[in-house]
């Protein structure tokens, strides 16, 4: 993603939604194949953003054995299972920050916010999965709180083309997210 080079005044930072064994390895609980197609694409994104100094943000599911959520999905992403790890070819460095979250938003009761704050970021570059849920839905708050928006469409994945592809429509139109 060409446009990191713009964003040479420390007002960025690239999120890295839910890449966890669960959603990402063959087979695993939620599996969204497409992620492992990505995994590639989003490492050279963080390395792109290491070498700028912008700060890398990994939002990750961490529930609980009983989470309402499971009603809805799968139970996976249980906090302290190799589910619930960032997969290892994305694995974050000592200098990124982590994230815990149990909703698709990287914003609702977490402190991604205030840790946005403060780092004095006002722009925003999501990946990860799924793009039609969590980055969706992080897209959604992120733009009510202000901030600029980009998604590198191939840094994210759902489970069908028509959700991704609708997703991605949506954070352009409603959210002014720039597609790249």
């Amino acid at each position: 993603m060409e446009k990191l080079k713009r964003h040479d005044d420390g007002k960025c930072a690239l999120l890295v939604c839910d890449m966890l064994h669960d959603f990402v390895k063959k087979g695993a609980t939620l599996e969204v194949p497409e992620a492992r197609i990505i995994v590639n694409t989003i490492n050279k994104e963080i390395n792109k953003a290491r070498k700028k100094h912008i700060p890398i943000i990994y939002c990750c599911d961490a529930h609980k054995n009983n989470d309402p959520e499971f009603r809805l999905w799968h139970p996976h992403a249980v906090k302290g299972t190799e589910g619930a790890k960032v997969i290892k070819q994305l694995k974050p460095h000592k200098n990124d920050y982590e994230v815990a979250k149990t909703s698709y938003s990287c914003f609702y009761k977490t402190s991604l916010d205030k840790l946005l704050k403060k780092l004095g970021i006002t722009h925003l570059i999501i990946t990860g999965v799924v793009t039609n849920i969590c980055v969706l839905y992080t897209a959604a708050d992120a733009y009510m709180r202000g901030y600029r928006i980009t998604i590198p469409q191939n840094c994210v994945a759902a489970l069908t083309r028509v959700e991704h592809q609708f997703a991605l429509q949506q954070m352009k139109r409603l959210f002014r997210a720039e597609i790249t």
